[in-house]
């Protein structure tokens, strides 16, 4: 495997190969992560794995300082599964004349809503990086967990309207025997916390079976958001939207997904749970 840490690196090893396949992360892998790259291998024998801690994503209080970094432990548990090449550009080859003069992506109507409402300018941070990885690395392959469900069609809107010439593949939620979505931030979390967790995927399962037979939506996520309270969350949203453009929800809808983001402790979690509607025409 092949560790590239500079842009000049990258090209010149991607210049020695056909098909390659993305799978961009910032590190501090755990199972999930590995799932993408299981799939990615099934797909293409020369699979890159990006680990660049992005800090055009983070807010003015969000942890970019603490974000673990286990660059070490990543490259084993890559390696040990076949990857071709890992790339650890420094910010100086991503950001070249600075974050203050970058160029940057914004995706109008699906951005500055949900968790982009929360998180101001966090989709512009993601779409900017995720096509720069895309112009740096030329994947003819993406993957991407579904977990970040949003980010993911913020991901696919980028690309479709940029036409880039890539295949963006999104994977189910890998989960914990409790429910609770892998994810980095659950490290977090302290054993009392990360039970207490499970509570998320929880009320999606609950509100999916009550959307069944009942389509007031709104009555759904208030009762989903005391449910969290309930459970020890501050929640920050429970949204039930159209799964295709993460619009309002209509009963006329082929697909919802329900969406929701809550804090356990100081640890914002995200997790999304997506319904079928057996009564659209």
């Amino acid at each position: 495997m092949r560790i590239l840490k500079s842009l000049a690196e990258l090209r010149n090893w991607r210049q020695q190969q056909s098909e390659v396949a993305l799978v961009p992360t910032m590190g501090n892998l755990h199972d999930g992560h590995l799932q993408l790259v299981k799939t990615a291998l099934e797909r293409c024998d020369n699979v890159v794995v990006s680990i660049f801690v992005n800090p055009m994503q983070f807010g003015a209080n969000e942890d970019l300082d603490s974000y673990p970094r286990t660059l070490e432990a990543d490259c084993r548990a890559l390696d040990a599964l076949g990857v071709a090449a890992v790339f650890t550009p420094q910010i100086s080859d991503v950001y070249p004349r600075g974050l203050d003069k970058q160029t940057r992506i914004e995706v109008p109507g699906i951005s500055d809503i949900l968790c982009g409402a929360s998180r101001p300018g966090h989709f512009t941070g993601v779409a900017t990086i995720v096509c720069k990885l895309f112009n740096m690395v030329q994947p003819q392959l993406a993957v991407f967990g579904e977990k970040d469900y949003q980010q993911l069609q913020v991901i696919r809107l980028m690309t479709q309207d940029l036409s880039l010439p890539v295949e963006v593949l999104g994977t189910p939620t890998q989960r914990e025997t409790s429910g609770l979505a892998m994810s980095s931030r659950n490290g977090y979390l302290s054993a009392e916390q990360k039970q207490q967790a499970s509570a998320l995927y929880r009320t999606l399962e609950k509100t999916k079976a009550e959307l069944r037979s009942n389509t007031d939506f709104k009555a759904l996520e208030k009762a989903a958001i005391n449910d969290l309270t309930e459970a020890g969350f501050a929640p920050d949203y429970f949204s039930i939207r159209n799964a295709k453009d993460l619009q309002e929800a209509t009963p006329e809808d082929s697909q919802w997904v329900l969406l929701a983001a809550a804090f356990m402790g100081e640890t914002r979690l995200i997790d999304n749970l997506r319904v079928t509607n057996n009564n659209a025409k």
